[in-house]
C-alpha cells in the first residue's frame, strides 16, 4: 500500500456472516460502518444520506472523533450497492482511509435515513486541507444575478477554508473562526437542506451575514471616494495594482504583498522594503492563459495549477511575444523558472477579473519572517512596505503559506507541502498499523513537526526556520493547537540529534512533562538517516524492508561521530544504517559565515587540495585568484590551522557552493539558502545541449584509504575547473561539467559499493536533490545500472520531509522493542 491518501489506498475491513442465500438477501439486516479518513467539512454526510435514500437504506450519519458513524439497515445487496457507491461517488474533496463494517443488533433505527448532530469524543479524524475555490462557486460569485455575486468569501463543502479556519474538532462552525457570523435565514436554508451542495458547509455565508472585506491605506488616511467610483473595494485594489501600488491582501492562510508583475520600479520597491534583494517571487494570473504567456505548460502542470490545492508551480519561461508586457526582471533574477499559481479564493478572482498582466504575490512578512495573519499585526509590521491593505473580518486561525510543486522525472515533486495538502493524512506502509502515538519536532530549518497515530503521519504545513525568533514562536503555537486540535498525547519523542537545535531542546522539555523518565520517552535520530527514512516510507517500503542504499545530500546535519554531515551513503532500514562513502570533508571557514559567503567554501576546497604559492603561481592572472587574495587569509589559514570557527564537513551543499563562487556566481554572499546551488543549476542548463559525451565531465576521485567509509574527492574537479577559468569558459559549461561530473562520480560510487554490499533499491534525498538537473542525471545513471531508484513525490526532500522519517524511525524502533 502506498503511503497516500488517495481514492487508491482506501481499505474496507468487513466482519459480517458468511455468504447467504438468495432468500436470505431479501431479508433486513443492520450494520454499523465506520468511515475514517478526510471525510468531515467535505459534503459527506449529505453524500451518505443521498446514497442511502437511493438503496432504500433507513439508519443514521453523524460525525465523531473518529470520522462519520453510519448506522443502516436493509436489504445485504442494498448495504453492498450503498457500500460500492460510497467509495466510487464520494465528494471530491474527501479521502477515504478505511471502512469498517460490522453487524448491528438491538439497535432501533429510524423509518427512514436522517443525519444526527455531531459526537463529541475522542479525536481520530482528519482534517481537510483548505481547498480552492471549486467551479460552482466561482460561477456564483461573477453572476450578476446570484446573491453570491462578487462575494469574496463564496465556498460550499467542495471548496474554502478548512485547517486555516479550524479551533478543534469535530469540523463543525462553532469550532471555527465562522462562529461569530450569524447565519442569515437564507443561508441558514442552505445550512439545513441536505440537497443543497452548502449543507453544513461551515464557513456559508454571504454579503447579509458574513464576512466582510474593505480597503484602508497604509497611512489611515481616508480613500478619496472619487478615485474609485463605481468600483467595490475589491475592484479598486485591482487598480491601485495597475497603477504600481503595493497592496497588501488577507487571503485564506495570511497576508500577501501584490504589486504588478510587469512594473519593475514596483518590484524593486517591494524588495527594498521587504528586505528580500534576491529571493523569487510567486506570481498570480487570471487564469492558464496568461500564465502560458510566460511558461511552458504541461497537462500535468496544468492539472496542478488547477487542482484544489492550487500550489504555486515552478515552470519554464518562455519567449515572450513583442506586444505583451515582459515580467520585471527583478522578479526572479538569474532563473530560468517562474512559480506561478492561480486565484484560489473568490477575493482573489475577483481582484484578478480585470487584470490582463501577472502580479507578484509574495507572504506578507519582513524576509524570514513568519507571514502575518492578523489585521493589526500586518498594519505594524506591513506598514512601511505596503501603500494600501485589502483585508476581512474573518479571523485565520491557523497560518498556512502556499504550497510549491514542480514536476521532475515525469511526476509531480512537493517542495514545500502547506496550503491545499496540510495536514492530510499520509498514510503510513505495512507494519507501523500499531505504531504508538509520536510526535517528530523536525528540524531547524524548514521546520514541519510530525504526529504518529495508528498507522498514519499527520505532517503540519511549513513552517520555516526556526532560528529566528518570530518563526520558533508560530512554531511552538502550532505544535499547540496540532495537539489540541487531534488531542494527541504522545508516547514518545522524536527529535534531530543535532543538540542546539531549538526543535531539539523543545522536544526534551516537552519528553520531561509526558513521561517521569524523560530520557525513555526521547528518541535522537541521525539527520540523514531521517532523510532516507522519509523517502522510504512515501515509497511504502514496508516495516521489515530489506536495507536500501540511501543518499543523502543537503547543506549540514548532525552526524553520529559529533561531526558535521551533508553527502552521505547509508546503508539502511527504518531501525538502523551503516555509513558507507560520504563526500571528502573540507572545513566551514567561520562556521555559519561559510554559509552566507560562498568564497569561503571554494578557498577551503582550494587550500585542502593545492598548495596557495602553487595556485598563485600558476593562476594569479584568475579573477578568482585575485578575489581571494584581498580576503584576510591568514586569519583564515589561523583558523584552519588552529581548528577555530572551522569545522570539517563532508557537505555537498558547500561544494555547490564553492564551485557557484568559483565561477562568479553569488561569490561574495548569498541572501536565501540555496542561492549559489540555483545559479549554477541555471547557467548549466543553458549549455547542456552541447555536450555530447561524459568525456566534457568533470572527474572524481574515490578515495579509498578507509576501507570502510569510502570518500567522494573533488580534487580533480578542481584542477580541471581552474584550468578552464584560465581558457576563458562560460560559467554556464564549467557549471554543466560539474553536474555531469557530480551525477557520473555518485552512480560509479554507488556502483563500487553495490559490489562489497546487498541492495538493490537506492533512495535519493535531502535538499541537494531538489536541484532537477542532478536528479535526472543520477536517477538516469543508477537505473541503467539496473537499481530501483526512490524519490520524493508528496514530502519534500529538503528539511520539510525530516520529521516524517524520525517518526517513522521511532515508531519502528518502538514496535521492535519487547514491551
Amino acid at each position: 500500500m502506498s503511503l497516500s491518501s488517495s481514492a487508491s489506498s482506501e481499505l474496507v475491513s468487513t466482519k459480517q456472516p458468511h455468504p447467504v442465500s438468495a432468500s436470505a438477501e431479501m431479508t433486513d439486516v443492520a450494520e454499523v460502518i465506520r468511515v475514517r479518513g478526510i471525510v468531515q467539512g467535505v459534503g459527506f454526510r449529505p453524500t451518505v444520506y443521498q446514497l442511502a435514500r437511493q438503496c432504500h437504506l433507513r439508519g443514521t450519519v453523524c460525525n465523531d472523533g473518529q470520522g462519520v458513524l453510519i448506522q443502516v439497515a436493509g436489504t445485504r445487496a442494498a448495504i453492498e450497492e450503498f457500500i460500492r457507491r460510497l467509495q466510487a461517488e464520494k465528494p471530491p474533496l474527501a479521502k477515504i482511509e478505511a471502512i469498517a463494517r460490522q453487524p448491528l443488533s438491538q439497535v432501533t433505527l429510524p423509518d427512514t435515513f436522517i443525519i444526527l448532530p455531531s459526537i463529541h469524543n475522542t479525536v481520530h479524524t482528519s482534517i481537510s486541507p483548505d481547498a480552492a475555490t471549486c467551479p460552482q462557486c466561482l460561477a456564483d460569485t461573477l453572476d450578476p444575478y446570484s446573491r453570491w455575486y462578487r462575494y469574496p468569501f463564496t465556498n460550499c463543502t467542495h471548496c474554502g477554508p478548512r485547517l486555516s479556519i479550524i479551533r478543534s474538532i469535530p469540523y463543525d462552525r462553532a469550532n471555527t473562526s465562522m462562529a461569530s457570523f450569524v447565519l442569515c435565514p437564507e443561508c441558514r436554508q442552505n445550512y439545513e437542506d441536505v440537497s443543497d451542495r452548502r449543507f453544513h458547509a461551515q464557513p456559508v455565508a454571504c454579503h447579509r451575514c458574513g464576512p466582510r472585506a474593505w480597503l484602508q491605506r497604509a497611512d489611515g488616511r481616508p480613500i478619496v471616494a472619487d478615485m474609485f467610483s463605481m468600483m467595490d473595494d475589491v475592484d479598486a485594489a485591482c487598480t491601485l495594482l495597475q497603477r504600481g501600488e503595493i497592496v497588501a491582501i488577507k487571503g485564506i492562510g495570511g497576508i500577501h504583498l501584490a504589486c504588478d508583475a510587469t512594473q519593475e520600479a514596483a518590484v524593486q520597491k517591494l524588495r527594498q522594503k521587504k528586505h528580500r534583494y534576491h529571493k523569487p517571487f510567486a506570481l498570480m494570473a487570471r487564469d492558464l492563459a496568461i500564465v502560458e504567456q510566460y511558461c511552458w505548460v504541461s497537462q500535468l502542470e496544468k492539472n496542478l495549477l488547477e487542482s484544489s490545492a492550487a500550489p504555486i508551480v515552478l515552470l519554464q519561461r518562455k519567449e515572450v511575444n513583442p506586444g505583451l508586457p515582459a515580467i520585471a526582471p527583478a522578479v526572479a533574477p538569474d532563473t530560468t523558472t517562474l512559480g506561478f499559481l492561480l486565484p484560489y479564493t473568490p477575493l482573489h478572482h475577483l481582484l484578478l477579473r480585470r487584470m490582463q498582466r501577472p502580479i507578484v504575490l509574495t507572504s506578507g512578512n519582513l524576509s524570514d519572517e513568519p507571514q502575518c495573519i492578523d489585521n493589526q499585526e500586518a498594519l505594524t509590521k506591513l506598514g512601511s512596505i505596503a501603500d494600501y491593505f485589502l483585508l476581512h473580518n474573518r479571523e485565520i486561525v491557523n497560518r498556512v503559506d502556499d504550497s510549491v510543486v514542480k514536476v521532475a522525472l515525469g511526476q509531480p515533486q512537493v517542495l514545500r507541502r502547506a496550503r491545499g495538502y496540510a495536514p492530510a493524512p499520509l498514510r503510513l506502509p505495512q507494519g507501523f498499523e500499531q505504531a504508538p502515538s509520536i510526535l517528530a519536532m523536525g528540524g531547524e530549518l524548514k521546520n514541519t513537526f510530525c504526529l504518529i497515530r495508528q498507522g498514519e503521519a499527520i505532517l503540519s504545513q511549513h513552517l520555516g526556520d526556526l532560528e529566528h525568533a518570530a518563526a520558533f514562536a508560530a512554531y511552538h503555537n502550532t505544535l499547540e493547537l496540532y495537539l489540541h486540535l487531534f488531542e494527541h498525547r504522545p508516547d514518545a519523542i522524536a527529535l534531530d540529534l543535532h543538540p542546539e537545535y531549538l526543535s531539539t531542546k523543545l522536544g526534551k522539555d516537552l519528553a520531561a512533562a509526558i513521561a517521569p523518565d524523560a530520557a525513555r520517552a526521547v528518541h535522537e535520530i541521525q539527520h540523514h538517516h531521517a532523510h532516507v527514512a522519509a523517502c522510504m516510507a512515501e515509497n511504502a517500503l514496508p516495516i521489515d524492508t530489506t536495507p536500501v542504499l540511501g543518499i543523502a545530500l543537503d547543506g549540514l546535519g548532525f552526524g553520529d561521530d559529533g561531526t558535521l554531515w551533508g553527502g552521505e551513503f547509508l546503508l539502511a532500514d527504518y531501525r538502523r544504517y551503516q555509513r558507507l562513502a560520504r563526500f571528502k570533508p573540507v572545513a566551514l571557514i567561520g562556521g555559519v559565515q561559510a554559509i552566507r559567503q560562498p568564497w569561503r567554501n571554494t578557498y577551503a576546497h582550494l587550500i585542502a587540495a593545492f598548495d596557495w604559492a602553487d595556485l598563485e603561481r600558476q593562476y594569479l592572472s584568475l579573477d578568482l585568484i585575485q578575489f581571494l587574495q584581498k580576503q584576510p587569509r591568514a586569519l583564515l589559514d589561523q583558523l584552519l590551522e588552529k581548528h577555530i570557527h572551522a569545522p570539517l564537513a563532508s557537505s555537498c551543499g558547500r561544494l555547490f557552493d564553492a564551485v557557484a563562487a568559483a565561477v562568479g556566481l553569488c561569490r561574495e554572499s548569498v541572501s536565501y539558502e540555496g542561492q549559489g546551488a540555483i545559479a549554477l543549476e541555471t547557467a548549466a542548463t543553458q549549455f547542456l545541449h552541447t555536450m555530447s559525451d561524459m568525456g566534457h565531465a568533470y572527474p572524481f576521485l574515490i578515495d579509498r584509504t578507509t576501507p570502510d567509509l569510502l570518500s567522494l574527492d573533488p580534487h580533480p574537479l578542481w584542477q580541471n575547473l581552474l584550468q578552464d577559468l584560465h581558457q576563458g569558459l562560460a560559467p554556464g559549461e564549467i557549471a554543466a561539467k560539474f553536474h555531469l561530473g557530480l551525477a557520473e562520480a555518485i552512480a560509479h560510487l554507488v556502483r563500487l559499493l553495490r559490489q562489497h554490499h546487498e541492495f538493490h533499491q537506492v533512495a535519493l534525498t535531502g535538499g541537494v536533490f531538489q536541484n532537477q538537473l542532478l536528479l535526472e542525471q543520477v536517477y538516469q545513471r543508477l537505473i541503467q545500472a539496473g537499481l530501483t531508484v526512490l524519490v520524493h513525490r508528496q514530502v519534500p526532500s529538503n528539511d520539510g520531509g525530516l520529521s516524517l522519517g524520525q517518526g517513522a524511525i521511532a515508531a519502528a524502533r518502538l514496535l521492535a522493542t519487547p514491551s
